[in-house]
């Protein structure tokens, strides 16, 4: 019996010992410091996940109003509504601006650096300001073209956002920058388009359809140039903004070319090797 109990002993400290050295780490990664150790993920924190949520929904909307509110100034321009005497419009503006002014303060709280983002988005709150509503409330007088200038605004903030969104739909940052100025050029021209059209049609005897005030926004922003003469100080003042616009962003093109190119004859030489 005794032979048998120690026996019995002996098997058992032959399973502890194995057991240990199962679980002990091999000897050359305890030993190695250098060793490559197991990758051990961290999930983000759940403050992270939420702001990207947040932000992400907020861009959304920024957005769908912005282009509600391009829609909406395209329908009163072609059908000549007066819109400071337009109730639905003001009230949906005012709003539409209220939301852009909450949209820049909450990229501000959750802006890991908050200075920063103020000084880099700052435009952004001058251009979420309802300048038409204060204008109406506080009774201002100021020219027809002063006014309808001022209605473009908050439609500048929107193009912004919808430039900067359709950047990030690229990885590559010349491309993502170039996409941002093509959306911000095509803007501009169609914005200009309208204020030429609202302020030249029935003045100026060149300006027959909007397709005219179109044509003649698209050859001032390409540098070329159009037969048709602004009379209107609006004109005037777009056939002025459109050609520097173009001179600034056309530019873009040709980094954009270069670049791509030059990516195509990288990746062609590395297939070589």
């Amino acid at each position: 019996m005794p032979s048998g109990k120690s026996s019995q002993e002996s098997l058992w400290q032959e399973a502890s010992q194995q057991s240990v050295a199962q679980e002990a780490p091999p000897a050359s990664i305890a030993d190695d410091p250098n060793a490559p150790r197991p990758e051990i993920i961290v999930p983000p924190p759940a403050g992270k996940n939420h702001r990207g949520l947040v932000t992400g929904v907020l861009n959304l909307l920024v957005l769908v109003v912005s282009v509600i509110l391009i829609v909406w100034i395209s329908l009163d321009t072609f059908k000549k509504i007066d819109f400071l005497n337009s109730r639905p419009y003001m009230t949906f503006q005012l709003w539409v601006c209220v939301f852009f002014i909450t949209d820049f303060f909450v990229g501000l709280y959750y802006a890991d650096d908050r200075w920063r983002f103020f000084r880099h988005r700052f435009i952004f709150l001058l251009l979420s300001i309802p300048y038409l509503n204060i204008i109406n409330q506080l009774d201002i007088t100021l020219s027809p073209d002063a006014i309808y200038f001022i209605r473009f605004i908050p439609l500048a903030r929107g193009a912004l956002a919808l430039a900067i969104v359709i950047g990030y739909l690229s990885s590559n940052a010349v491309t993502s920058l170039f996409m941002s100025y093509l959306v911000i050029m095509l803007l501009v021209a169609y914005f200009c388009s309208l204020i030429f059209f609202q302020r030249e049609h029935g003045v100026n005897p060149q300006v027959n359809t909007y397709w005219t005030a179109l044509w003649w926004s698209a050859m001032n922003m390409s540098t070329v140039g159009c037969n048709v003469e602004p009379v209107t100080v609006a004109g005037k003042i777009v056939a002025v903004i459109l050609p520097v616009s173009g001179m600034i962003i056309f530019p873009l093109f040709t980094v954009y070319l270069t670049n791509y190119v030059t990516d195509l004859v990288q990746k062609g030489h590395n297939r070589r090797h």
